[in-house]
C-alpha cells in the first residue's frame, strides 16, 4: 500500500473541499497522513479516509526553518508520496526536507525544485473542489461533493455540553475570517433570530472563533432572548457537531457553511463579495442567497475584504425575511445542484 503524506490548506472550507480528493486516492490503495495547522486538523478527524493527522507546531505566516527541519526529520522514510495543497512556497518545503520521493502540487509561487510532479497554475478562480481533486491526475467526476462524518457519541457529546437536544435548535455561523464585505449584517441576523424562536421556540446557537464572540454577542443583545453565544466558547470539533446535529444552518460564505453542506444540513447561505461560481455549498440542501443579477451589481464578486464603495448592498439587500423563506424551503428537503465544473 502507497504511503502518502496530504500537506493541508490553512482554512477550514479549503480543507473541507479537499475531502473529494482524499477520497479518491484513499479509493486506489493510498494510506493517507494528513499534515495541518491546528485549526484546521479537525476538519480531517471528521474524514474516514484518513489514517493519521498530524498537528503542526508552526504558526500562520512564519517560515520557521528550523521547525519545519524538525517536523521533517520525523517524517523522513515514513512516506512514498506527498501531494501538498496549498500553493505557497514554504508549504512545499516539508515534503522536501523530509525527502519524501514524489512530491505533487500546483506550480505554485515558482516551486520548481521542491515539488518533482507539478500542474500548472490554472487561470482564473476555479471552483476549488475540482482544483484539488485534478491533484490525483485523473479526471474529474461529476458531481462529486465534499462529505464530512461524525458518530453519534460526538454528536451526542456536543449537544449535550450546549444543553440542546439534536435537531431542535438552529446554527448561525455570521462571521468570516476573510472580512466584513463576507459578512451578513448583524441587524439582520438579529431579525432572523427572534423569528425563528418566536415560531418554535428553539433556541439559536451563535458559533464561530473566539474572534467572532463580540460580533455575536452584538446579535444576542439585539435578539430578544432568542441567541447563545457559543463563538470562542468550543472546540472546532464540537461546532462542527452541533452544525451537524442542528435542524438548519444560516450563515455567510465562509469555512464553517462548507462544514455545514459537507454534513448535508439544510441551510442558507448568503454571498456578498464573494462568489457562489467559485465557493458555493455544495449540498443538495443549501439555498444561496446571492444578489448580484437582482440589483445588477457590475461590482460583484469584488473579492473584496472591505466593501470598497461603502454599502455592501449585495449584503444588506438581503433582507431577514428573504433568508427565512430560503431556510424554509431548505428544510423540505433536496433539490438538484447545478455543480460547476
Amino acid at each position: 500500500m502507497s504511503r502518502s503524506l496530504i500537506i493541508a490548506p490553512q482554512w477550514i472550507g479549503d480543507a473541507v473541499m479537499t475531502e473529494p480528493l482524499l477520497a479518491s486516492l484513499a479509493a486506489r490503495g493510498e494510506q493517507l497522513t494528513v499534515a495541518a495547522l491546528p485549526w484546521v486538523a479537525p476538519v480531517y478527524r471528521a474524514m474516514p479516509q484518513v489514517t493519521e493527522v498530524i498537528d503542526l507546531p508552526f504558526a500562520h505566516g512564519r517560515l520557521d526553518w528550523a521547525g519545519r527541519r524538525r517536523v521533517a526529520a520525523a517524517l523522513r522514510g515514513r512516506f512514498d508520496t506527498a501531494y501538498v495543497l496549498p500553493n505557497s512556497l514554504k508549504s512545499a518545503l516539508l515534503p522536501w526536507l523530509a525527502g519524501i520521493p514524489r512530491r505533487v502540487g500546483y506550480h505554485g509561487e515558482g516551486r520548481y525544485l521542491l515539488l518533482n510532479r507539478r500542474l500548472p497554475n490554472p487561470a482564473g478562480r476555479p471552483p476549488m473542489v475540482a482544483f484539488y481533486s485534478a491533484l490525483a491526475g485523473e479526471p474529474p467526476v461529476a458531481g462529486e461533493r465534499p462529505t464530512l462524518r461524525f458518530d453519534a457519541a460526538t454528536l451526542t457529546r456536543a449537544t449535550a455540553a450546549a444543553g440542546v437536544a439534536p435537531g431542535a435548535y438552529w446554527a448561525f455561523a455570521p462571521g468570516a475570517e476573510y472580512g466584513p464585505a463576507k459578512c451578513w449584517p448583524p441587524e439582520h441576523y438579529a431579525e432572523l433570530a427572534r423569528v425563528l424562536h418566536a415560531r418554535d421556540g428553539q433556541p439559536v446557537l451563535l458559533l464561530g472563533s473566539g474572534k467572532e464572540a463580540a460580533l455575536c454577542a452584538q446579535i444576542e443583545a439585539a435578539a430578544d432572548g432568542a441567541c447563545r453565544v457559543l463563538a470562542g466558547q468550543t472546540s472546532l470539533i464540537d461546532a462542527m457537531a452541533l452544525i451537524a446535529a442542528a435542524r438548519g444552518v444560516v450563515s455567510n460564505d465562509s469555512g464553517l457553511m462548507h462544514v455545514a453542506a459537507a454534513f448535508g444540513v439544510p441551510q442558507a447561505a448568503v454571498f456578498g463579495s464573494t462568489s457562489p461560481e467559485h465557493t458555493p455549498p455544495l449540498n443538495p440542501r443549501a439555498r444561496v442567497l446571492w444578489l448580484k443579477e437582482e440589483l445588477q451589481l457590475d461590482c460583484a464578486p469584488c473579492f473584496d475584504r472591505v466593501c470598497r464603495f461603502g454599502h455592501t448592498r449585495c449584503l444588506t439587500g438581503v433582507s431577514a425575511g428573504r433568508v427565512e423563506q430560503a431556510l424554509d424551503d431548505a428544510l423540505g428537503g433536496p433539490q438538484s445542484v447545478s455543480l460547476p465544473t
